[in-house]
């Protein structure tokens, strides 16, 4: 077992290499896999969004397991609010501006906040797991239904005219942008078994990052939200920074927002709901007080980043500056 800092500390780097580099190979192989079955391209973003997500949901879910809740919920919530800075608030910086439909905002915020609000619930005020998996899911299904449907299914949905032509072009505006990145994929009869060990090394990795991490913290005194909401969420998260980056510059800023969502909305239910509907301690009236800030900035960050977005019609540069002011409070409040 390593007790040295100098051994954790290469322990975490390579680690957090090997979970993040067979993240990277898992969303290829995932891709792929998508297309060989012929999934819409919004589902298929989504399922890669779960895979970009596997190095902070295992590190999370592991924390829980374990029993440290503040690194647990630090994680899971933690990167929610790192991926909306660096997502879209890099993203909008660095690329001088996301554009947005007002349509695809509204879309994708229905989901996003309801799912934001009921973490605030679970940790805050103790709202019971299973009441909470349930509660979100009631919304992030249809979600997904509608997203995976074709467009002759969409249009027969029982909705009123105009919200079924809202809810269709948002969704065709995220399809096409998302089918432009990607491209054509070619597939190989190797695609699953590739994906298979990727996982397998993802989860694997995370494990040992979090314990690694977990050491490290204990034996610098780190407090255990910071050691998870700032350093674990960061490091876990970088896939999704550098893929945020890569569509923000080439002006695709509908598949930017679902990417930040749907991250923030797979993490939340996988890191924090499923986790909380199993174990259910930790939360509510005997949460720490750095998980219950994490929690709290995560609906003001949502709400107000898709406030933003929806009446800018974007985020320009000074929007990315104000989110990634935000999240500077976020880290102040942790460490302070």
């Amino acid at each position: 077992m390593l007790t040295t800092t100098a051994g954790l500390v290469a322990a975490f780097a390579v680690c957090a290499a090997l979970s993040l580099g067979a993240s990277s190979a898992l969303i290829v192989r995932i891709e792929r896999l998508g297309t060989r079955f012929g999934v819409t391209e919004a589902v298929l973003g989504l399922t890669a969004a779960i895979a970009a997500d596997a190095p902070e949901i295992t590190s999370a879910v592991t924390a829980l397991a374990r029993g440290q809740h503040d690194v647990g919920v630090g994680v899971a919530l933690g990167a929610n609010v790192f991926q909306l800075a660096a997502l879209l608030g890099i993203g909008a910086v660095v690329a001088r501006g996301i554009s947005l439909d007002r349509r695809v905002v509204s879309f994708e915020a229905v989901a996003a906040v309801w799912i934001a609000v009921i973490a605030f619930a679970v940790v805050v005020r103790g709202l019971p797991g299973p009441v909470a998996l349930l509660l979100a899911l009631l919304v992030f299904v249809p979600y997904v239904v509608v997203s995976a449907m074709s467009p002759e299914a969409r249009a027969r949905l029982p909705l009123p005219i105009d919200l079924r032509l809202d809810v269709e072009e948002a969704i065709e505006e995220e399809e096409e942008e998302i089918a432009e990145v990607i491209g054509p994929v070619r597939s190989s009869r190797s695609d699953e078994w590739v994906a298979l060990l990727a996982l397998v090394v993802v989860i694997s990795a995370s494990v040992a990052l979090e314990g690694v991490a977990t050491t490290l913290g204990t034996q610098w005194g780190i407090p255990d939200v910071v050691l998870g909401g700032v350093v674990l969420a960061v490091v876990t998260s970088l896939p999704n920074l550098v893929a945020a980056i890569y569509l923000a510059r080439r002006g695709r800023g509908a598949a930017t927002l679902s990417e930040a969502m749907n991250s923030n909305r797979v993490n939340t239910l996988a890191g924090l709901l499923v986790p909380a509907a199993i174990i259910g301690a930790g939360f509510g009236a005997s949460a720490a007080a750095g998980t219950t800030t994490l929690a709290t900035w995560y609906v003001v960050m949502t709400v107000g980043t898709l406030a933003l977005a929806y009446l800018g019609r974007g985020l320009g540069r000074l929007a990315g500056l104000v989110i990634l002011a935000a999240y500077g409070l976020v880290v102040l409040s942790l460490v302070g």
